[in-house]
């Protein structure tokens, strides 16, 4: 399945119903009077986040949603049906942003949040609401109002608790697929990931989400390479993890080109917890390995560990590490919420 994260869509709501012109005819019954029913309301566009979804590819054949218009009034008082409603379902994550893309008018960040997107058009009165002690057989009825249409666009931002950042070739997604069931492609050629990956980690029976990104080059925040499109899925990490390759030459300018690109593209990804590691040791001997630590330490202003995803040294440790700040992280959150729930019930 393909991976996309942005997509733009056009929305229509249903209009509303008109209201019915009718008078009453029963045998018996000389002035039976108006009873025009009133027309139903148009039918709401939402969108919904599911579980089960991880990308918008969907949305790529599909860019037109329209609601059903209401049903019309009808005689015996009796009111048009409301226009089915749209439900846009989006993987979780996903934000909603104005046509000019920049205006956001949701972020659905849990399973089963709902929004209305547009609402539908009112149905218009029959006959029966213009009935007055002057006017005893009114002959006119409302249309409905018209449904609301717009263009939107949509984005998705992966939910992960912690983010892998590295030039290319640093050994993210080799180090995605050791520790987790995730499959992302690996080559003994030098290539950058197309696209995220996710994987769930395991460590010391606990769990939490691990996110791959495409490498970074210097450049990247001015669309060099694949650019910085893809750092949108860690701006909700709550940790990340900075792989430096041991084959670099210069270890300091290989962390200090990925953290000048974190900066350029800003949202506060070098304010998040970070931790460092030297990937790739395997490939370097004694000497070497305590000669680019040294230079990554000064340049990172912390002790990074060294990592190697092939025998597995250092995995457990980068693991724990990592899932200290995510579990700190977690019961934040859970006090932040608690502190709300009592100021509601107060």
């Amino acid at each position: 399945m393909k991976f996309l994260d942005q997509a733009k869509v056009f929305i229509r709501s249903g209009d509303g119903g008109a209201g019915s012109v009718s008078f009453r005819r029963e045998k018996y019954i000389e002035f039976g009077g108006p009873d025009g029913g009133d027309g139903g309301r148009g039918g709401d566009v939402w969108i919904e986040a599911v579980e089960g979804l991880n990308t918008l590819i969907d949305y790529r054949y599909q860019q037109h949603f329209k609601a059903r218009t209401g049903g019309h009034g009808m005689g015996r008082n009796r009111t048009g049906a409301k226009g089915t409603d749209v439900v846009m379902k989006v993987p979780v994550g996903t934000q909603v942003y104005e046509e000019d893309n920049e205006t956001l008018i949701c972020d659905l960040t849990a399973v089963g949040q709902r929004y209305r997107l547009a609402a539908g058009g009112n149905g218009g009165f029959g006959n029966q609401h213009f009935k007055s002690s002057t006017n005893r057989a009114p002959r006119r009825a409302n249309p409905g109002l018209p449904g609301e249409e717009r263009w939107i666009w949509l984005r998705l931002k992966l939910i992960a608790d912690a983010g892998l950042a590295g030039l290319p070739n640093a050994g993210k997604s080799t180090f995605l697929a050791t520790v987790s069931a995730a499959k992302p492609k690996i080559a003994d050629y030098p290539f950058t990931t197309l696209h995220p990956n996710l994987g769930v980690v395991r460590v010391d029976a606990r769990e939490f989400v691990l996110a791959d990104i495409p490498g970074l080059i210097e450049g990247a925040h001015m669309g060099v390479g694949v650019g910085d499109r893809f750092l949108g899925h860690v701006e909700r990490t709550r940790v990340l993890l900075h792989l430096v390759s041991a084959q670099e030459e210069d270890a300091a300018a290989a962390y200090r080109t990925v953290r000048g690109e974190l900066q350029a593209y800003g949202r506060g990804l070098t304010e998040k917890p970070e931790i460092v590691a030297l990937s790739q040791a395997d490939l370097l001997d004694e000497e070497a390995r305590a000669e680019k630590l040294a230079a990554l330490q000064e340049a990172a202003g912390k002790q990074p560990f060294l990592l190697s995803s092939v025998t597995g040294e250092g995995v457990q440790d980068v693991l724990r590490a990592l899932m200290r700040v995510v579990e700190e992280a977690r019961q934040e959150d859970a006090a932040e919420n608690e502190t709300v729930d009592e100021r509601w019930r107060k």
